[in-house]
Formats: structure tokens, sequence, C-alpha cells
């Protein structure tokens, strides 16, 4: 009798929970040879509107942790990378990798994990400033995270390059929607299955699956959105995210990168993604006897 063969259901993440599409399609996704590797869902413009909504209402909450807390998180998200390394080995090989390059695409997602988890605690106090001013005041300057940030994650890449553009994100309180890789969508929501089982609160991280000529419109002009990064090379979607975005004047960023590169990870991309906050205060001077003047 022959052995039943059961391929993997891929869901969606939406809020910390992985229902199906709303709109019930799927589409299949196959390796070099044409062989099926699974069915994904087809995300719809409603299942965006669903992870902005639990996206924002994540939001609070996770810009309001302190940041040794986010850094102690993402570097939990390594450890649990570690322990299911031979999974995603698998995943990235049967998406056309060969076992050194799963190797090592594995290797360097853990390590940025790492990296992204050291700087949360850290590029506040380096891009802060006192400000001279004239006055008898001292003035501040402070990085502030933005909201809600929709990407649309690199094409070519599997795990890296979406957790490349998830962390900086992140590591800088905001929460995020992420429409993943369509052709290599597998470590995408094992990732997803990490985040459910670690110290993420629900809906900071939201994944989709499904077609970029679909839903890069409702990326760039969802009006509770602030901030969209497109990671792809459709010269025509990259053009039509930029004008949506200058509706509600949200930020749009282009960040076409080798992700495998140390060079490309860096706190400026933190730093892309924060709002900076001034604030005033009076400075009182002690004369005798306690008085203020």
């Amino acid at each position: 009798m022959p052995q039943l063969n059961i391929l993997k259901t891929y869901k969606i993440f939406i809020g910390g929970a992985f229902p199906r599409t709303e709109s019930g399609r799927y589409y299949k996704v196959t390796d070099a040879k044409n062989n099926l590797l699974a069915n994904a869902c087809l995300s719809s413009r409603k299942d965006f509107r669903n992870a902005v909504v639990a996206a924002r209402k994540a939001f609070e909450g996770w810009s309001k942790k302190t940041h040794f807390n986010r850094g102690q998180i993402l570097y939990r998200m390594a450890e649990m990378l570690e322990g299911r390394r031979s999974q995603f080995k698998e995943e990235i090989m049967a998406q056309g990798s060969t076992p050194l390059q799963a190797e090592k695409e594995i290797q360097l997602s853990i390590e940025r994990c790492v990296y992204y988890s050291g700087w949360c605690d850290k590029y506040s106090a380096l891009y802060s400033s006192v400000n001279p001013v004239a006055s008898a005041h001292f003035n501040f300057s402070v990085p502030e995270p933005m909201g809600v940030v929709s990407v649309i994650a690199p094409e070519d890449s599997s795990l890296l390059g979406l957790l490349s553009v998830i962390l900086p994100v992140i590591a800088g309180g905001n929460v995020c929607v992420v429409l993943a890789s369509e052709t290599k969508p597998l470590c995408s929501i094992t990732f997803a299955e990490v985040l459910a089982t670690s110290d993420l609160p629900a809906g900071v991280v939201n994944i989709l699956t499904g077609k970029s000529k679909e839903l890069h419109t409702h990326f760039s002009n969802h009006m509770d959105v602030n901030a969209v990064i497109y990671c792809r090379d459709n010269q025509a979607e990259q053009k039509t995210i930029e004008e949506n975005a200058s509706i509600n004047v949200k930020r749009s960023f282009c960040w076409h990168k080798d992700w495998s590169s140390n060079e490309h990870q860096n706190p400026y991309l933190i730093m892309d993604l924060q709002e900076i906050k001034t604030t005033w205060h009076p400075i009182e001077s002690i004369g005798i006897g306690g008085a203020k003047y």
C-alpha cells in the first residue's frame, strides 16, 4: 500500500493566530522541478485590513515595553530558531537552495536576531541629543516609534530577507504587517510559529502570503499605516507605492539590498522608522534658603 504524503497546510498569521484567508483562495507552491510542496493562502485586501487592526491594537503595549525587554524577546527568537534549525534547513532546501546555502542562511538569520536584540537598548541613547538653546531650558530630542509599518518582503529570500526587514521594525518599537515571498513562502509561516510560541505579544508581527501585484496598492494606501517598505524590483509597483504613500504623507522606503551581507544590518534601518520627539524643560535655579529663581 503506498504511503500517504500529507503536505503541511500553510495559513496566514494575524494577531497571534493562524486563520485561513477570508477569501478561501490558495495557490500552489512548487519546487524547481514543479513538484508540489504546499498550498499557501492567497491573502486578500480583507486579510490585510484585519492584520492592520491587529497591529494597531498591539502597538501601544509593544512601544511602551522597556527597550531592554524588547531586546530579550528578539534574543529569544534567536534561541528558538536555533532549536528548529533542521526544519528551516529542510524548507530552504525544498525551495531551491543547496545544503550549504541553507545552512548559511539559517546561521545568518540567527545572528541577525542577536544583532538587533543588542541594538534595542542602545539606539535611543546613541541618536538622542541635548540641544543648545538660548533660553533657560533643557531641550531634549529622542526617537520614538512611528506605529504600523507595512512591508513587502524580498522575493528571492525565504528566511533571511524576511527577518532582515522585520527585525529593525520591531526593534524600534513599531509593529508590522508583512507580505512574504510569493515563490518561497514556507519559512515565513514556520517563522510565524516561532513568534507565536515566543514572548512576542500577539499582533506585533503579522505575516500574509500571496501576490504583490494584488496587495501592494493596499499596503501603501491604507490610512492607518504609518510607513511602507518595499523590497522588490518591480518599478511599476514601486512607483504606485510612492504615489499612494504621499496621499496621507506616510513614509515609503525601497530597501533593495544584499541581505546576506553584514553591511546591510545597521541601526540606521531602525532609525528610518522613528519619529524625533523634542521636549523642553525649564531650568530651575536654587538660591539662598532653597528659594527658586
